[in-house]
């Protein structure tokens, strides 16, 4: 297919809120360099990442500009946000086997290449660099994973930053056949696919969510639902896999076992939590920050994808076009799963 000059898509015009994000029908087309492939996006999804970003709820300095990436370095401004991708591949640049023009691909999150170069750290997908809130998206190819699945487009778009963030909580943790592991903010993208997740390895997942939620949990794979301020059973578990911290993680670290694993990638009750110490040494605990992908996490996940393993848990589908209502009804916390964007035709 022919690749216009320009694009529609959503911009990230500066820090603040909705009145932020800017729909434009003038944005240049990006191009395939070295080592790169064009994709055409299909669909992407709404994340607590782009949303943070957004508000530069990242920064350490107070919510200014000059920390406000996931790398702790300034966004540059217009940004096309949007950590989600799904699509087709349209072009490539030098280097780039031509037969992969045509595949339908999902986009790794994290970013070890950009621009022929390594990186270290780390990019992440609309956030130091441009992501699926547009027409078109040029990437690593390396990091554009080749995908046969019955699924949508928006389907396929709610895997790849949920659910890779998941499987990197297990991965880091170890979960393993027969763990027992407690998953807070259980509703939530990451939440959800952590349930999933969990019982393909085995294990035996308890989700912290609301009773409205319960019955949709279940569902995909909870033993159990514990409500949000309902106690714990002390030492009752193997593993947790937070994603809500604030005040509320000191009591994981005496739900876990001794010798238990925590796991943290998400902190929207807060940034802050007082913890005891004494518990965490005396009881050998580990507790694992996990935001940088693992090598071959990502390509395990397609797999799963593959062989239907895990299925996608989509909520409500947005126009592009409406961006900013899709992420107030996202911040309103009504859904299980996730909420994604079409984007082709946009």
């Amino acid at each position: 297919m022919s690749v216009p000059g320009h694009m529609a898509g959503v911009v990230l015009t500066g820090h603040g809120g909705p009145e932020c994000l800017a729909w434009r029908e003038d944005l240049p087309t990006p191009a395939a360099g070295q080592g790169d492939v064009l994709i055409r996006v299909g669909a992407a999804a709404v994340n607590n990442t782009d949303i943070n970003t957004r508000l530069a709820w990242y920064s350490k300095a107070g919510g200014a500009a000059e920390d406000a990436g996931w790398a702790g370095t300034p966004i540059t401004f217009p940004r096309v946000q949007g950590i989600d991708a799904c699509g087709t591949i349209v072009s490539v640049g030098a280097g780039v086997d031509p037969a992969r023009i045509g595949q339908r691909v999902l986009v790794e999150p994290c970013l070890r290449e950009a621009g022929g170069t390594a990186l270290d750290p780390p990019w992440f997908l609309g956030s130091e660099c441009d992501g699926g809130f547009a027409e078109y998206l040029a990437v690593a190819a390396r990091h554009a994973h080749a995908i046969d699945s019955p699924l949508g487009d928006a389907e396929l778009a709610s895997f790849p930053c949920s659910y890779s963030t998941a499987e990197n909580m297990l991965t880091r943790s170890g979960i393993s056949e027969g763990d027992r592991v407690l998953v807070t903010g259980a509703s939530g993208g990451v939440g959800s696919a952590a349930i999933q997740l969990v019982r393909a390895r085995g294990g035996v997942p308890v989700a912290v969510s609301t009773p409205a939620k319960a019955d949709r949990l279940r569902a995909v794979g909870a033993e159990t639902v514990i409500g949000r301020e309902d106690p714990y059973a002390e030492n009752g578990f193997d593993v947790a896999i937070d994603l809500v911290g604030g005040a509320g993680f000191s009591r994981l670290i005496e739900a876990v076992r001794p010798g238990g694993r925590i796991a943290t990638a998400g902190a929207v009750a807060g940034p802050e939590a007082m913890v005891d110490l004494r518990s965490i040494y005396l009881k050998d605990l580990s507790i694992f920050g996990c935001t940088v992908l693992d090598n071959g996490v990502f390509a395990g996940l397609v797999s799963h994808i593959e062989a239907g393993r895990i299925e996608p848990l989509v909520a409500e589908v947005f126009p592009l076009r409406d961006l900013a209502a899709a992420q107030e009804a996202f911040l309103a916390r009504g859904h299980v799963g996730k909420i994604a964007i079409a984007v082709a035709g946009a």
